[in-house]
C-alpha cells in the first residue's frame, strides 16, 4: 500500500466520480449540529475542511451558513469550485489551517477528520475558533449490521487486506461513537450522535461510489477491477431489480470550547 498522505490525494483523479456518486448526508444531521453545538447554522462562520467536492459544504451553505471551503487536493478543489461557485475555497488542511486566528463559529470534518494529525489539528482547530465556537466530526459508515453490506466489508478486507482507511469501521468491532470518542477526549463539552439513514441507488451508482475508496484507488487496477466485477455479480443476485438498497449510520462528534 502507498503512503497516508498519497491515499488522501488519490481522490484527485477521480473528483468528478466522487461528486456524482458519494452519498450526501441526511437532514437530521444538520439538526443535530445545531442541537450539539448551541447555536443555529445560519449566519454562522465555517470552515469545511477537507471539503472535497463540496458535498458537506452545499448543505451548510443551504442552511445559511457564511460558508469556506478548504481543500489540499487540485482535482476535489476544482470540482468544488464548477459545482459551488459562490462559496469561497483556500488551499490547506487541517494540520495548518489558512485562517484567521479566533474567525469562526465552526470548524467541520465531514468524512476527512482522519486524515489530519490531531495533534496538530485540535490545536489549529482551537486557535482558528472563537469562544464558544465548536469542532465538528462527521463520518458516513456503511452499516455492517445489514447482512450484504458486512459481506461486502469482509470480502474487500479479505482482497486489500485493509479497512478503507476513510473513517470506517470494521464489522466486528463496529462502535462508532467509540470511534469517535477516541478521536477527541471525552470530556463535558464533547458530545455524540448517531442518524441512521439510507438510500437507494442504481448498481452502478453502488459500484461507483465504493470504486472512489481510497483503497480502490490506490490498488493494482487489475486487483480493483476484479474485486468490483465480483461485487456486480453478487449484488445482481441480492438486487435483481438492479437498484441497491443502501444503509448508512452519520456518526457526529462535536467538542465545543
Amino acid at each position: 500500500m502507498t503512503t497516508h498522505s498519497a491515499r488522501a490525494r488519490s481522490f484527485d483523479a477521480v473528483a468528478a466520480s466522487y461528486a456524482a456518486n458519494r452519498p450526501s448526508y441526511p437532514p437530521a444531521l444538520l439538526d443535530a449540529i445545531e442541537e450539539l453545538s448551541g447555536r443555529p447554522l445560519a449566519g454562522a462562520r465555517v470552515a469545511d475542511v477537507g471539503a472535497g467536492t463540496g458535498i458537506a459544504t452545499a448543505l451548510l451553505a443551504g442552511r445559511g451558513a457564511r460558508v469556506t471551503a478548504v481543500e489540499p487536493g487540485d482535482g476535489m478543489a476544482g470540482q468544488l469550485r464548477r459545482g459551488l461557485p459562490e462559496v469561497p475555497v483556500v488551499r490547506g488542511d487541517g494540520n495548518r489551517l489558512p485562517l484567521r486566528t479566533g474567525s469562526l463559529d465552526l470548524i467541520t470534518y465531514a468524512q476527512s477528520w482522519h486524515w489530519t494529525d490531531p495533534a496538530r489539528a485540535v490545536p489549529e482547530a482551537h486557535r482558528v475558533l472563537r469562544p464558544g465556537g465548536a469542532l465538528a466530526l462527521w463520518w458516513n459508515d456503511a452499516d455492517p449490521r445489514v447482512g450484504w453490506i458486512g459481506d461486502q466489508k469482509r470480502r474487500v478486507l479479505e482482497a486489500f487486506g485493509t479497512e478503507t482507511g476513510e473513517g470506517d469501521e470494521g464489522v466486528a468491532a463496529y462502535d462508532p461513537d467509540a470511534r469517535l470518542r477516541a478521536e477527541l477526549p471525552a470530556g463535558p463539552d464533547f458530545r455524540t450522535r448517531q442518524v441512521e439513514w439510507g438510500r437507494e441507488v442504481p448498481l452502478g451508482v453502488h459500484l461507483a461510489n465504493l470504486a472512489s475508496h481510497s483503497v480502490f484507488l490506490v490498488a493494482d487496477r487489475a486487483v480493483a477491477t476484479a474485486v468490483l466485477e465480483r461485487e456486480r455479480a453478487l449484488l445482481a443476485d441480492v438486487f435483481p431489480g438492479g437498484r441497491v438498497r443502501e444503509a448508512y449510520v452519520t456518526s457526529l462528534g462535536i467538542a465545543r470550547t
